[in-house]
């Protein structure tokens, strides 16, 4: 699985270049991430996005747009730590240590595991796990299909992330590379 995560402001042509991503055949699912937005620019987002395509979106914020727009998915994070009540779509989780992994695994549809490598879009956010942890993480498999890859993770490591035991990856940078 490969998800693009928006960036955390607003741009012109942002919705275009979400439409774009979707249609790429290369990107499953977009998550919206805007931690300062507002519910109406959030939706104003959202309803930019063919209806076709918002079963492929996934909401770090504002949870009740998913239910109203029909959206694939909740992610879930320090400020939005529980799915709205009712919610039977898919819910996954921002995790930052094995031990986290472990915690929510049971709990959500796939989790992502951050940083893998050093970010592209925040400075000085460095990786936070050796090849060794990753390795022995799989191998005990804390790491499987149900966790992605993210932090530094450009389109052309995808086949690294799988190799590594991961079950897909998660990009913000390298998928708005001229608007960083």
């Amino acid at each position: 699985m490969t998800i693009v995560i928006t960036m955390p402001t607003f741009f012109c042509g942002e919705a275009e270049q979400i439409v774009r991503h979707l249609h790429s055949g290369r990107v499953d699912l977009v998550h919206i991430r805007k931690p300062g937005a507002t519910s109406e620019e959030t939706e104003q987002l959202i309803r930019q996005i063919p209806a076709s395509l918002r079963p492929r979106l996934v909401l770090h914020d504002h949870f009740h747009l998913a239910q109203q727009y029909g959206l694939h998915g909740v992610h879930l994070n320090s400020r939005n730590s529980q799915p709205p009540e009712g919610w039977t779509g898919s819910v996954s989780r921002s995790c930052h240590s094995m031990e986290e992994l472990s915690c929510w695994k049971d709990r959500c549809h796939y989790l992502s595991l951050s940083p893998i490598f050093d970010s592209i879009s925040k400075s000085g956010y460095l990786a936070a796990f050796s090849y060794d942890d990753i390795a022995q993480a799989h191998s005990l498999g804390i790491i499987d299909h149900k966790v992605l890859a993210l932090g530094g993770v450009t389109f052309d490591k995808i086949e690294a992330v799988h190799n590594m035991g991961f079950g897909g990856a998660m990009i913000l940078g390298d998928a708005w590379r001229e608007n960083l």
